[in-house]
């Protein structure tokens, strides 16, 4: 143990003794998760991470879930590999509690109990993920309660543009990817599409035993994009998008590691956007949809189909010196077909104003303020807000400081509400208070968060139902953050957390690390060869609440990356997953991969 984690403390080691930092200019970047519209990452108070294109396509991650467990404050459990139920914690919050969307659209899934399905959510021609922590109900509605993560894909640069990729591994695993894309002063059109395919790995094996012991669940995805814009004149421009995923996977059922089950997945995701720009405002109308049909032929429920239909407006007008207000209302149906035919929906009206001032205290200061209003015809109506302030030193260069607080809430989901054998139709909302405050200087950020859940939705043994359970649940804890250039050729980077994450009752909560470190070193060895190592250290995790069942922590995993580019349209690399062959389950009686390695060229026309 001592061991694995004196190899991920490496890269801080060498942050220490190399460390002689030079200025390096990147290009800006911009987000729109925080508030709805565009805006430099550097002037947003929420607290804020932003995985790029280039971290996305040097470490040559698979899935969506490997990208996002890089940053502080996140981990992820998975149920036996590639494809398997994955759920995402964010500070402390499981997937359900988290609002993931597509290029804006919702990608949380009506018909069940998780929230996004991030089995199926493959790397995919991604731009990049905002990921938005803390309460962000007062922007975005329910269902942001522990935050946004806002998955954006690319989009056409100028001129006729191609490319294809493939990838070959571990697992008899094969991916090939294929891009075309145009654009000129008129229009635009992009077709991107990928498949996965893997033998894979029992799902489930006994802790402790040989997984060649027992058979292989395999994994197909399919994921289709695309994407088009039309330019009717300087003023005005329509844009359109569609995503499919489409998936089938192997699984094993309870306690049986040599099962035979399968399932498949059919999900879609539309939207249709008007923009209009003149000199007073930007108007942005809207309409989406999101699709999911889920399908086990040998379950006793063996199909479940549901949908999101959300329309709406929105306008963001600048005033004064750098100022503005994002106002807007839309409307959301959401409804569960099959067995339930339930259905419910919400009518929103919200807005955000920001404002920036110089010279305040030395410095530049940012202010922001969201608020929202909801009305159901199922749920009592809500209210929530938000407040950030960040504030950027000029005595002090380098120290940036801000906070934010924040209310939020979640809906009991269809099956919640209505499931014949499970569900509660007098279910209410659950409702949360959250703030975080942090200090940035120079590459180091702390952080630290708490909040407060009150009526949390969870199955009730005394009643065999869903209910929401009396008391407050408190998830608290600390993040700290370090990114640096130690060189022109060396880039170092680590964070690590401190999450206290408690049910009403005072017991800490299961499947949640209480400490993880991550860590990661690059090194440039000329403009066409880049190697990486990065990993990570998890503590203390259980299968149960109260620190009851398996114990499912403490233990560290590195994996290595080496990409080369023969010449400007040809590159190649080469990546090593869990390259100490460390065996360790994150859910008790299901498997993770053994060392496995992947050799993959992309090439551009």
């Amino acid at each position: 143990m001592k061991n694995r984690i004196k190899l991920l403390m490496i890269p801080i080691a060498l942050i220490s003794l190399l460390h002689a930092q030079q200025d390096v200019t990147l290009a800006p970047i911009e987000v729109i998760s925080a508030t709805k519209t565009a805006q430099s990452l550097k002037d947003v108070t929420s607290d804020i991470n932003v995985i790029t294109s280039q971290e996305i396509e040097e470490k040559h991650y698979t899935t969506v879930a490997e990208a996002l467990n890089s940053l502080s404050g996140i981990s992820f459990t998975n149920n036996g590999g590639l494809g398997k139920t994955t759920s995402i914690n964010l500070r402390g919050f499981d997937s359900n509690r988290v609002l993931v969307l597509i290029d804006g659209i919702r990608y949380n899934d009506i018909t069940g109990l998780s929230g996004a399905p991030f089995s199926d959510l493959m790397i995919s021609d991604i731009e990049q993920i905002e990921v938005v922590k803390g309460a962000q109900s007062g922007v975005w509605g329910a269902d942001a309660t522990a935050g946004v993560i806002n998955i954006i894909t690319k989009g056409s640069k100028k001129g006729l543009h191609a490319s294809s990729s493939a990838e070959a591994g571990s697992f008899n695993t094969k991916k090939y990817g294929a891009l075309v894309s145009y654009k000129d002063e008129s229009y635009y059109v992009k077709i991107d599409s990928q498949k996965i395919t893997t033998d894979g790995f029992s799902a489930q094996v006994p802790k402790g035993d040989d997984i060649k012991k027992y058979e292989k669940d395999g994994y197909t995805n399919m994921t289709f994009n695309f994407k088009s814009g039309l330019n009717l004149d300087e003023s005005n421009k329509v844009d359109l998008s569609h995503t499919i995923i489409d998936s089938y996977c192997e699984y094993d059922g309870y306690k049986d590691p040599n099962g035979n089950l399968y399932s498949t997945t059919k999900n879609s995701f539309s939207q249709i956007n008007f923009n209009h720009v003149d000199s007073f405002n930007k108007i942005n109308i809207y309409a989406k949809k999101s699709l999911f049909e889920r399908n086990y032929p040998q379950g006793y429920t063996k199909a479940y189909s549901g949908d999101v239909q959300e329309y709406g407006l929105k306008s963001n007008i600048p005033y004064a010196d750098r100022s503005f207000i994002v106002i807007g209302t839309d409307y959301k149906i959401f409804e569960h077909k099959n067995e339930l035919n339930e259905k419910y929906s919400n009518k929103g009206i919200f807005l955000t104003n920001n404002n920036k001032f110089d010279g305040f205290t030395g410095g530049k200061t940012i202010l922001t303020e969201s608020v929202r209003s909801d009305i159901y015809d199922t749920f009592d109506d809500k209210i929530t807000g938000k407040l950030g302030v960040k504030h950027i030193s000029e005595k002090i260069q380098g120290l940036v400081t801000s906070a934010n607080i924040g209310t939020a809430y979640n809906v009991p989901t269809l099956y919640n509400l209505y499931d014949p054998m499970y569900g509660n139709s007098n279910l209410n909302p659950e409702n949360t208070q959250s703030y975080d405050v942090t200090l940035g200087y120079d590459d180091f950020k702390i952080t630290y968060f708490n909040s407060d859940v009150t009526d949390m939705i969870d199955y009730d043994f005394t009643t065999s139902k869903y209910n929401n359970i009396d008391g407050k649940s408190k998830l608290q804890g600390y993040e700290l953050e370090y990114k640096t250039n130690i060189t022109d050729a060396i880039a170092a980077n680590a964070n690590y957390t401190l999450l206290n994450a408690k049910n009403s009752n005072n017991k800490i909560l299961a499947r949640k690390p209480q400490k993880s470190i991550k860590a990661g070193l690059d090194y440039y060895a000329s403009e066409a060869l880049h190697f990486g190592l990065n990993g990570e250290y998890v503590g203390k995790r259980f299968e149960k609440d109260d620190e009851k069942g398996m114990q499912t922590g403490e233990y560290a995993v590195a994996n290595f990356v080496a990409n080369y580019d023969i010449n400007k349209n040809f590159q190649t690399y080469l990546k090593v997953d869990n390259i100490t062959d460390r065996y360790y389950q994150v859910v008790d009686g299901y498997a993770t991969a053994s060392r496995s390695g992947y050799i993959g060229m992309k090439a551009l026309f």
